[in-house]
């Protein structure tokens, strides 16, 4: 059912471009009120995999480059994104932020980080609030985060990383000129607000934060092409107010659920985990309009298979009770391919990565087709 759902909703959308819904949610299946492993995730029995019995042969592997590939390029910039492009990839991960002047940039520090940007010269002689590196993107204007230096040196820990020397804070309109101009028709853009629900005040308002985005979006002319991830959940509820037809992909590492905590989480826009026995699954598919799960892949959080109490958040089980209710699992942020290949063999959907080329040669060695090149016209 799954399968032929998403076969038709493609076929619709070719069709109809602008006109098409995105998709639909699956009705959740009943809860089975199996307990819970260790985790928070429900023992659902299910009836087998939902893309039919015996082994499982992928051929749309999403493969999304984290900040347009961290390990290959500059993050966030439209060079990084380009290079993506150029390379093959089925979305281009990023995130946003909403300046003083409301103003959408594409950065993943809500405050300036020094590993990223440096300062050149304030934007007027004498600003007080130079220097800007080390401030809040929501407290500076777009004219005075351009100053800054964005591409000035390699990020440490990623000695391949291409450097874009001088670059500076992209808007989000640039990233969306960028696939016009590739005529990258294939790509989808993965757009996180990240509005900081364990600290509001570091962040543009959700209100603010969630409308802004959607207009600039809807500016575009490019809403097909856009899923919207968030670990604040409100602010998934909120843009499905808005925007309805936008696909929704509900983020998590386990501690932001807060199971078996009292009340509910502030990331989950007023879900309590616990309702839902704690199981992740359960309680992102009760939100309209999500299509996708995008867990932490493990713990400790960058850590491998082959690590010494490494252990998957995400499991079979995992996948397997996303998948009845017809929701996709992309995990986020995997480098190790022995440790992508080790998800795909549970069969996530998709993986985040920093290292898109790394995983474009497995997908080629486990015979899964591999994305589609946007080069330069």
């Amino acid at each position: 059912m799954r399968s032929m759902l998403a076969t038709c909703v493609a076929a619709v959308s070719t069709a109809l471009v602008l006109t098409a819904a995105p998709g639909a949610v699956a009705t959740p299946a009943p809860d089975r009120g199996h307990g819970l492993d260790r985790h928070g995730h429900g023992n659902h029995s299910g009836h087998g995999n939902h893309h039919g019995h015996g082994p499982h042969v992928r051929t749309d592997f999403d493969l999304q480059a984290h900040r347009g590939g961290i390990g290959m390029t500059t993050e966030s910039t439209v060079a990084g994104f380009a290079k993506a492009l150029s390379l093959g990839v089925s979305t281009l991960e990023l995130d946003t932020q909403v300046t003083k002047d409301r103003k959408v940039v594409v950065t993943h520090d809500r405050r300036v980080s020094a590993t990223v940007c440096r300062d050149t010269d304030p934007v007027t002689p004498g600003d007080p609030q130079f220097p800007y590196v080390g401030k809040y993107i929501k407290d500076l204007t777009l004219a005075q985060i351009k100053t800054m230096d964005c591409g000035y040196q390699q990020k440490p820990g990623f000695p391949q990383q291409e450097v874009v020397a001088g670059a500076r804070m992209a808007e989000l309109s640039d990233v969306f000129d960028l696939v016009k101009a590739r005529r990258a028709w294939g790509v989808r853009l993965n757009i996180e607000t990240k509005v900081e629900a364990g600290a509001p005040e570091e962040t543009a308002p959700r209100p603010i934060f969630v409308r802004r985005v959607a207009q600039e979006i809807r500016r575009s002319g490019l809403s097909r092409l856009v899923t919207i991830q968030s670990f604040d959940w409100g602010a998934l509820k909120l843009m499905h107010r808005i925007s309805p037809r936008l696909p929704l992909v509900a983020l998590t590492n386990y501690d932001f659920l807060q199971v078996g905590q009292p009340g509910a989480s502030p990331w989950l826009g007023g879900i309590d985990a616990d309702d839902f026995g704690g199981d992740f699954v359960r309680a992102a598919a009760s939100i309209d309009g999500v299509t996708t799960l995008s867990p932490n892949y493990g713990f400790p959080q960058n850590g491998t298979v082959d690590q010494q109490g490494f252990e998957f958040y995400v499991t079979e089980r995992m996948v397997r009770d996303a998948h009845h209710r017809g929701l996709d699992v992309v995990p986020w942020t995997c480098d190790d391919m022995p440790t992508v290949a080790a998800l795909m063999d549970m069969g996530v959907d998709g993986i985040i990565t920093d290292y898109p080329n790394r995983v474009r040669d497995l997908m080629a060695e486990r015979g899964l087709d591999r994305p589609r090149a946007y080069p330069a016209l």
